[in-house]
């Protein structure tokens, strides 16, 4: 499979897999980057792939649903993180594209923080205007570039 496909695959699960578990409710944390495989040679990889703002802004978005879902104690809150963890995974081929993926997640997390302390109705909307522009996006980015 070719390496744009495998990302939009991997995109397309991500955002678009059923979510199934149950999550306790819990204070959120934001993503901790991670570790480095010390085995592999460093790759130079600047600006990365031609779809690379529009996979930070799709980290941004699940750091956002990652906080809030978690906040208004949605079953669902805690699958953000593994599906971050699955796009870092999937995406995050040397320790720089690694950490501007978490950078971006944790971008998402900490602005819906500082504005959102309880769950209230804005916080519940804010979510689902995310969520939809989270799956547009997966969507798009897997039509254009899955191959």
């Amino acid at each position: 499979m070719r390496r744009g496909a495998r990302a939009s695959a991997v995109l397309a699960l991500v955002l678009l897999a059923p979510m199934v578990s149950q999550a306790q409710q819990r204070t959120p944390q934001p993503v901790k980057p991670p570790a480095a495989k010390p085995a592999e040679p460093p790759v130079q990889e600047p600006d990365g792939p031609p779809y690379e703002p529009q996979l930070l802004q799709l980290a941004e978005i699940m750091g956002s649903l990652a906080y809030l879902r978690t906040l208004c104690g949605g079953k669902e809150a805690q699958d953000w993180r593994a599906r971050m963890a699955a796009l870092i995974e999937a995406e995050g081929r040397t320790p720089q594209r690694r950490d501007r993926l978490t950078a971006a997640f944790n971008r998402g997390f900490k602005a819906y923080s500082l504005t959102h302390r309880s769950c209230t109705d804005a916080s519940q909307e804010a979510s689902a205007r995310l969520a939809a522009e989270g799956e547009a996006l997966s969507r798009a980015l897997a039509s254009r570039y899955g191959g």
